[in-house]
C-alpha cells in the first residue's frame, strides 16, 4: 500500500491540546539542553526525551483517532532508534494485519488513517508516514535497501505487540546478511564519493560526510543483520571490538551527536552541515571563543574533525571484521611477507596483535611494506586495530629512534606509493605520531577563500601532485612539470618541502620561515647532507615568492627578473620551486590553477633560467628576436611584406618587452588597415594557451576607455584574467585581454565562434558610446565570502624609479569589482600601462601599473585611495 501524502482531513477534537503541551514539552527539552552544560551526557538525555516525548504524543493521539482494531504504529528509521534531533524527520509505519490487505478501499478506515496523520501534522509533527502490511513491507524491503534498513530499525509504540512480533520475525526470515553487507558497503562508499572521500571538508556533514553519524549507524545496521549484535557492548562480547574501542566509539559517537543538536538548535531547523554560517554561533553554543589568533569556530572544527577522523579508523575496522564474519574469510590462507607480515587476501595481515607493543620499529616498517608490495592494497582489520591501539607506542623515544628516522626517509625515497602510503599513514594518525609538527595542522581549518582543504589535506594533495609529476602515466596533465621532473635525481627532496610547506600554518608569524626552521630540524634529525638541507629550507621559505611574482610584478621588466634570478641562485633551485610552486597552487582547489596562471609561471621560469645562464637579459636583443619571429609567423599566415610595418612605427619599445611574438603578429594582421580608425576596433580569438578568449581592443584612447571596456566584460558575464595596456605613440590605446565565460556551457569550436562574433559585435558598440559610465553594481558575494571576509586593502606607491605607480588591491571578489576599480581610475584621467589580475579562489589580489599628474599630489592621491577603498568594499 502507497505511502500516505501530507493529509488534508478535518483533526480530532484533541489536536488544539495536544498541539500546545507538544510543542511545549520540545520547546522546554529543547531549552533546557541550550542552557545546559554542552556534554556528551547532556545530548544522549535530549535525544531520548526528545524519542519518549514524541512516543506520548503519537500514543495518545493513536487512541484518540479510533484506529482500526488489530493494526499497530512503529517507529522506524533514525526515530526507530529511541533517538531523536531537535529538527529531526518523525518516521512511522502504521502497520495493518493481513486482513486489511485492501483497507484502503475502505472509505471509513481512509478516513480514520487520514484523520490520524492529519493530526500528526496539525500538532507540529514533522512525520514521515507509510502504511503497509507485513507483505507489502518484505516485498519493499526486497526492491530497495533504504526501506530494509529503516525496517530493520523498527520499534513498537502502540496498537496490537502480536502483529509487530510477527513483522519482526518475517523481516528477519527474510534478511540476507551477506547480501545487505554489499549493498550497504556499496552504498556507504558512494556517499563518501559524494563528500569528497574526506572527513576534512571545510563544511562538512556531520550526517552523511565520511566520518559523520551515518559511518556509525551502517556498523550497527551490517552487525544487527548479521545478529552479531546491536549495541556496541554487544559486538565486543562477539569479539569484533574491544573494550578500549568501545570507549573510543561511543566518546566520538557523543561529540558528533553533540554537535549535530548544537547545529539543529542554532540553525532552528534540521541543518546537518556544518556551514561557514553556522560554525561561530555552533562554536559559541558550546561556550568557545576567539582566542590568541585562534578562531572559535576553529577550535569546535578541530574538534569535529579528531572524532570524524576516529570514527574513520574505527568504522574501517569494524567493516573488515563483519565482512571476515558474514563472508567467512576469517580462516583465509595467507601468504607470508617476511616474519612481520602476511598477506591476507591483498590486506597487510600483522603477524601477531601485539607486535606494535613488541617491535615498536614495525609500525613504520608497515607502511614500507605497503610500498613495495606488489598486490597489497590496504591494511587488514586486525593490522588496523594493532595500529589504532599502539598509539601510545609512538612518543618522543618513538620520535627520535635512529631505525624509525632511517625507515622513513626508506619510504621518501622508494621509486613509488609515496601518496598512498602517506595519506594511509595520515588516516591511522601514524604520520602525526611521528612527525609531531605534522599533529598539529591535523584538521586545522584555512580561513581563506582559496583553499578548500584542511591544511594536513592539502599537504598531502600538494604532496600527490609533486609525485605526479614523477609518474610516466600523468605526464600528460603538465608536460613540462614531467619533462622537469624527468631529469631531476633526488625526488625525495621535493616530498619532504611538500611535507612541510604548510606545517608551521596556524602558529602566528610567517608560516613560511617557521616553517623552513622545522624542515631544517627535519633534515638535521634524519641525516641529510647540507645540500639537500639548505634546497629544501629554500624551498619550504620560498614556496609562496615565484607565484606572487608571476602574479603580481611586471614579467617584462628586466630588472624583475634579475631579481629573481639573484634570488634561485641557481637552475636546480629555480627548477625545484617552479615544481613545487605548481604543486602547490593546484592543491589548493579545484579554482584555484588555470592555465593563464600556469602561462605566468612557465614563462617566469624560462625567463629567469635565461638569466642564470648568461647574466642580465639583453632587452634589445630579446625585442629583436621577437620581432623576427612575428614577421615569420606572419609570413606563414601569407600576409605580405611590410604588414606589419603600419602598427609598429607607431609603437615604442614597452609594447615589445610585453607581447610575445604570436601577439604581435595577431595584432598586426589585425589591425594594418585600421591604423588611423576612428571607431573602436574588437578583435578576439580562442586563448593560445587554451582557456577562454584573447581579445584585442585599438581605439583612439580616453580617460574612460578601460572602464568602459570593464563594464562590457562584465555584464556580458566574462572574467577578465589578465590585461596589457599600452598607448601608442599616435595616441591610440592597444589593449590586449585574457577573458573567461565561467558559465559557457560548450568550448566547442562552434561555441567559440559564436562567442567571437558576439563579443567583437557587442564590445565595439559599447567603446563606442559616449554616455556618462553607469553606477557599478554591487555584485552579489558568495556564501563563503560572506563566512570569511577580506578586509579591503589599497596600496599605491611609486615604483624604484618613481616614475610610474604600482597600484595593489586585495578584497573579496565579486562580479563588477574590475569595473567598479576601473571607473576611479578613470574619474582622475588616471593611465593605465599593466593590469595583473589574480582570483584566488575567491580572493582577488590585483596589481595594476598606472600613472598620471593626480598621483603626484598628496591630497588628491589621498582621495583617489579613499575612493578605491569604497568601490571594492564588500557592502554599500
Amino acid at each position: 500500500m502507497a505511502p500516505l501524502d501530507a493529509p488534508t482531513e478535518k483533526a480530532a477534537p484533541c489536536v488544539t491540546t495536544l498541539r500546545d503541551r507538544f510543542r511545549g514539552g520540545k520547546a522546554e527539552l529543547i531549552e533546557h539542553f541550550r542552557s545546559s552544560r554542552p556534554t556528551t551526557t547532556s545530548v544522549a538525555k535530549l535525544l531520548r526525551a526528545l524519542a519518549r516525548h514524541v512516543d506520548a504524543t503519537l500514543q495518545e493521539l493513536w487512541q484518540a483517532s479510533g484506529m482500526p482494531t488489530g493494526a499497530a504504529l512503529l517507529a522506524v528509521g533514525g526515530y526507530g532508534r529511541g533517538e531523536l534531533f531537535p529538527h529531526s524527520d518523525v518516521d512511522v509505519l502504521v502497520l495493518l494485519p493481513p486482513t486489511m490487505v485492501h483497507a484502503a478501499d475502505d472509505p471509513a478506515v481512509h478516513a480514520t488513517l487520514s484523520g490520524f496523520i492529519t493530526a500528526c501534522w496539525d500538532i507540529g509533527l514533522e512525520i514521515g508516514s507509510s502504511v503497509r502490511t507485513i507483505e507489502d513491507c518484505i516485498a519493499e524491503a526486497r526492491k530497495d535497501v533504504t526501506v530494509q534498513t529503516a525496517l530493520l530499525e523498527s520499534r513498537f509504540l502502540c496498537g496490537s505487540r502480536r502483529l509487530f512480533n510477527a513483522f519482526r520475525h518475517a523481516n528477519t526470515e527474510v534478511m540476507d546478511a551477506r547480501a545487505f553487507l554489499r549493498a550497504k558497503s556499496l552504498e556507504m562508499r558512494q556517499r563518501h564519493v559524494k563528500y569528497e572521500d574526506t572527513p576534512y571538508a571545510l563544511e562538512p556533514n556531520c550526517k552523511e560526510s565520511p566520518g559523520g553519524l551515518r559511518d556509525l549507524q551502517v556498523v550497527m545496521w551490517v552487525a544487527r543483520a548479521a545478529g552479531l549484535g546491536r549495541t556496541w557492548s554487544e559486538l565486543a562480547a562477539k569479539g569484533l571490538i574491544t573494550p578500549f574501542e568501545v570507549k573510543q566509539l561511543q566518546r566520538h559517537e557523543g561529540t558528533l551527536k553533540l554537535i549535530r543538536a548544537r547545529l539543529h538548535m542554532v540553525a532552528g531547523r534540521r541543518e546537518d552541515r556544518l556551514v561557514f554560517d553556522l560554525q561561530t554561533a555552533v562554536a559559541e553554543s558550546f561556550g568557545y571563543e576567539n582566542d590568541r589568533g585562534t578562531r572559535a569556530s576553529e577550535v569546535l572544527m578541530h574538534r569535529y574533525y579528531w572524532a570524524a577522523k576516529a570514527v574513520t579508523q574505527l568504522n574501517q575496522i569494524l567493516m573488515l571484521n563483519i565482512e571476515e564474519r558474514v563472508n567467512g574469510t576469517e580462516a583465509v590462507p595467507m601468504r607470508p611477507i617476511n616474519a612481520r607480515f602476511f598477506d591476507r587476501a591483498g590486506m597487510l595481515e600483522v603477524a601477531r596483535d601485539d607486535l606494535y607493543t613488541e617491535n615498536p620499529h614495525a609500525i613504520l616498517e608497515t607502511f614500507l611494506v605497503y610500498q613495495q608490495t606488489p598486490g597489497i592494497k590496504g591494511l587488514s582489520a586486525r593490522t588496523l586495530r594493532a595500529l589504532y591501539n599502539a598509539r601510545n607506542v609512538m612518543d618522543s623515544s618513538f620520535r627520535r629512534d635512529p631505525v624509525n628516522r632511517e625507515l622513513f626517509m626508506d619510504m621518501l625515497r622508494q621509486p613509488e606509493g609515496q601518496t598512498h602510503a602517506f595519506r594511509l599513514m595520515n588516516q591511522t594518525s601514524v604520520l602525526g605520531r611521528y612527525l609531531w609538527v605534522f599533529r598539529r595542522i591535523v584538521g586545522r581549518m584555512q580561513h581563506d577563500l582559496f583553499h578548500v582543504y584542511t591544511v594536513d589535506q592539502h599537504i598531502l594533495m600538494v604532496l600527490r601532485n609533486v609525485r605526479r609529476f614523477f609518474v610516466p602515466e600523468h605526464a600528460h596533465e603538465y608536460p613540462f612539470c614531467s619533462q622537469l621532473a624527468a631529469g631531476w635525481d633526488k625526488p625525495w627532496v621535493l616530498y619532504i618541502a611538500a611535507l612541510f610547506h604548510d606545517v608551521a600554518k596556524g602558529r602566528g608569524g610567517d608560516h613560511s620561515e617557521l616553517g623552513g626552521t622545522e624542515v631544517r630540524r627535519f633534515c638535521r634529525d634524519h641525516g641529510l647532507d647540507s645540500a639537500d638541507t639548505e634546497l629544501a629550507e629554500f624551498l619550504v621559505r620560498h614556496h609562496l615568492t615565484m607565484s606572487r611574482v608571476a602574479q603580481k610584478e611586471d614579467l617584462s621588466d628586466p630588472e624583475v627578473i634579475t631579481s629573481f634570478a639573484r634570488r634561485m641562485g641557481d637552475a636546480r633551485h629555480l627548477t625545484a620551486l617552479y615544481l613545487l610552486t605548481v604543486a602547490d597552487i593546484r592543491g589548493t582547489g579545484p579554482k584555484v590553477w588555470n592555465a593563464w596562471k600556469g602561462k605566468l609561471l612557465e614563462d617566469l621560469y624560462h625567463l629567469t633560467l635565461r638569466a642564470l645562464g648568461g647574466g642580465s637579459p639583453n632587452a634589445d636583443a630579446e625585442i629583436e628576436a621577437r620581432k623576427q619571429e612575428a614577421q615569420h609567423i606572419l609570413a606563414l599566415h601569407s600576409a605580405l611584406p611590410g604588414t606589419e610595418q603600419p602598427l609598429w612605427r607607431t609603437l615604442d619599445v614597452s609594447y615589445f618587452a610585453r607581447h610575445d611574438a604570436t601577439e604581435i603578429a595577431w595584432h598586426a594582421r589585425a589591425l594594418w588597415r585600421h591604423i588611423e580608425t576612428r571607431v573602436p576596433i574588437v578583435r578576439a580569438r580562442p586563448s593560445p594557451i587554451g582557456e577562454g578568449l584573447q581579445v584585442l581592443v585599438f581605439s583612439p584612447d580616453c580617460p574612460d576607455l578601460f572602464a568602459r571596456i570593464c563594464g562590457y566584460f562584465d555584464s556580458a558575464g566574462f572574467s577578465i584574467q589578465d590585461a596589457k595596456i599600452h598607448t601608442t605613440r599616435a595616441g591610440y590605446a592597444l589593449d590586449t585581454f585574457q577573458v573567461v565565460n565561467p558559465n559557457a556551457e560548450s568550448q566547442a569550436a562552434s561555441a567559440y565562434r559564436d562567442m567571437i562574433s558576439l563579443v567583437e559585435t557587442q564590445a565595439a558598440e559599447a567603446l563606442a558610446s559616449t554616455g556618462m559610465l553607469p553606477l557599478p553594481s554591487r555584485g552579489r558575494v558568495s556564501r563563503r565570502v560572506k563566512s570569511f571576509p577580506i578586509q579591503p586593502r589599497v596600496s599605491l606607491r611609486p615604483d624604484e624609479k618613481g616614475q610610474r605607480w604600482v597600484l595593489s588591491v586585495s578584497t573579496s571578489d565579486r562580479s563588477g569589482l574590475l569595473y567598479a576599480i576601473a571607473r576611479v581610475l578613470g574619474k582622475h584621467e588616471i593611465n593605465l600601462q599593466l593590469a595583473k589580475v589574480s582570483t584566488l579562489g575567491e580572493r582577488v589580489e590585483d596589481t595594476f601599473l598606472v600613472s598620471g599628474p593626480a598621483l603626484q599630489q598628496p591630497k588628491l592621491q589621498l582621495q583617489i585611495e579613499s575612493e578605491l577603498l569604497d568601490a571594492i568594499a564588500m557592502t554599500p
